[in-house]
């Protein structure tokens, strides 16, 4: 989930004070670094261009082994921390998906996405997409099924272009057990060689810049005893045992594996509790503590010079030379608070600092006018960059704060509804009929079809409560979609 970030979308008048200390703190952090350098050096200059912009990410992972959700996880998105986060990644396996359950899950969202939603949108976040792991494979978000002893296991990933940068999340469910560690590398290798995109600039997972690897991957604590783990657990000695951490022990001789860094497992095992409690596990099986659950990165190894025409190696060369990137870890650790699961939730959260390679939005809106049930509204649209349009685009109103791209009032196709405006900006018509009468804080979005995703929003606006409903005495009805939404609401 992501949200708007304020210094993008504010104007100069509305600028925060704190957001100018912040800004003001970062270039402090780099002046005595800039201070050692040759103005005319080119590493001055790369340092320069990394001020561009840096951004906060939080990632969760966490095998909910077929559990309800807990009723509360504002700890597990440190939503009372000072420093909010741009971007949430989260990662879940083992979400039930019985026969109703998938049903209902395919009208609605499902109990774990409904939290996250209902936590995250009141303060600003919108959800980019939820793609589960089943028999089914989309072109922009694949998932392979890899058969194995505990049914099915396999990986989805999410990417996105984050101001120009080429992102991609994977998160993954491999093998159980202990003596399946060269299982658990196969299936990751097969998932990294086949996963691949309709995407000239970033065709399979390892062409972008950024990889995050998460989930379920399911690696042990080998050849130490249970007495000398839990030991080591007790006295927070983690360090004793990373040297026998199967992950640890396969990235020295995996080259796949070496590209991606981990932070220090300085935290307890997140594997396996007895439910609902603090309590390694105590039934019969006994299953040694394990740090099952893991976050990882790759950033894409810088390409040398192509010494011979090829556009790709050069694109790639050039877009490392000018728009770098760069990653920091602030925090990676387990949630020992939440025990609905016999697994518990590991966090990482991350700092991105990059130059931004792409700033203008795809395309750009605003409302034509004013917006009231009592008239027909017109939406002006104008795209600002090239990108796949489809005549299955739309543009949808949407209630300030709304949760995700299913939460709109109503919407209207691109192409079939558009009239030419002025050579560059576009028009479409939305009914009367659709515009709520009670009136209320509104944008448009603009939805790509190809992209699968919003790639416009306009600055919010007012929709004018409908005088022909006042007159009519026309409010207790249930007229449109925003006023069910927002019936025991004021806006």
């Amino acid at each position: 989930m992501g949200r708007p970030r304020s210094d993008t979308l504010s104007s100069d008048a509305t600028q925060s004070t704190g957001s100018k200390l912040a800004l003001r703190h970062r270039l402090s952090q780099l002046m005595t670094c800039l201070d050692d350098l040759d103005p005319k050096s080119e590493l001055h200059e790369k340092v320069v261009r990394t001020l561009d912009g840096a951004f906060l990410l939080h990632m969760v992972t966490w095998n909910v082994a077929t559990a309800d959700p807990p009723a509360d996880v504002a700890s597990l998105l440190h939503l009372n921390s000072p420093k909010t986060a741009d971007l949430y990644v989260i990662g879940l396996q083992e979400v039930y998906s019985g026969p109703l359950r998938f049903v209902s899950d395919m009208i609605f969202d499902d109990p774990w996405s409904q939290l996250f939603i209902s936590t995250l949108a009141p303060r600003g976040y919108v959800k980019v997409g939820v793609p589960p792991l089943q028999h089914v494979t989309r072109r922009d978000a694949p998932t392979h099924i890899c058969s194995s002893l505990n049914g099915n296991k396999g990986g989805v990933s999410v990417r996105l272009s984050f101001y120009g940068h080429m992102l991609c999340f994977l998160n993954c469910h491999l093998a159980a057990h202990m003596n399946y560690a060269s299982e658990r590398v196969e299936e990751f290798e097969y998932i990294m060689e086949t996963q691949t995109f309709d995407c000239k600039k970033a065709p399979r997972i390892v062409d972008h810049r950024l990889v995050f690897w998460f989930g379920d991957l399911n690696f042990r604590i080998q050849d130490h005893g249970m007495h000398f783990i839990r030991s080591c657990i007790n006295n927070q000695t983690y360090d004793l045992l990373w040297s026998r951490d199967q992950l640890t022990m396969l990235k020295k001789k995996e080259p796949l594996l070496q590209d991606f860094e981990e932070g220090p497992l300085d935290f307890q095992p997140s594997y396996k509790f007895d439910l609902n409690s603090d309590t390694y596990d105590s039934s019969a099986k006994k299953r040694k503590p394990a740090w099952t659950d893991r976050i990882l990165w790759r950033v894409r190894p810088k390409s040398p010079p192509p010494e011979e025409q090829n556009v790709l190696k050069e694109r790639k060369h050039n877009e490392e030379e000018e728009h770098p990137l760069q990653v920091r870890l602030n925090l990676y650790t387990s949630k020992m608070e939440y025990s609905v699961s016999d697994h518990k939730p590991v966090i990482g959260v991350f700092t991105l600092e990059l130059s931004r390679e792409q700033q203008t939005p795809l395309v750009s809106l605003r409302p034509e006018g004013d917006w009231s049930a009592d008239i027909d509204c017109l939406a002006l649209y104008c795209p600002l960059q090239p990108f796949p349009s489809s005549s299955w685009d739309w543009i949808g109103l949407y209630k300030v704060g709304f949760g995700g791209v299913s939460d709109y009032i109503t919407y209207a196709w691109v192409k079939d509804n558009e009239a030419a405006f002025n050579g560059e900006l576009m028009q479409v018509f939305v009914s009367k009929e659709e515009i709520p009468v009670r009136g209320g804080d509104c944008v448009l979005c603009y939805y790509s079809n190809n992209l699968r995703s919003i790639i416009g929003v306009s600055e919010p606006f007012k929709v004018q409560e409908s005088k022909v409903a006042v007159a009519e005495g026309l409010f207790p009805e249930r007229i449109s979609r925003l006023d069910e939404m927002t019936r025991n609401q004021e806006f």
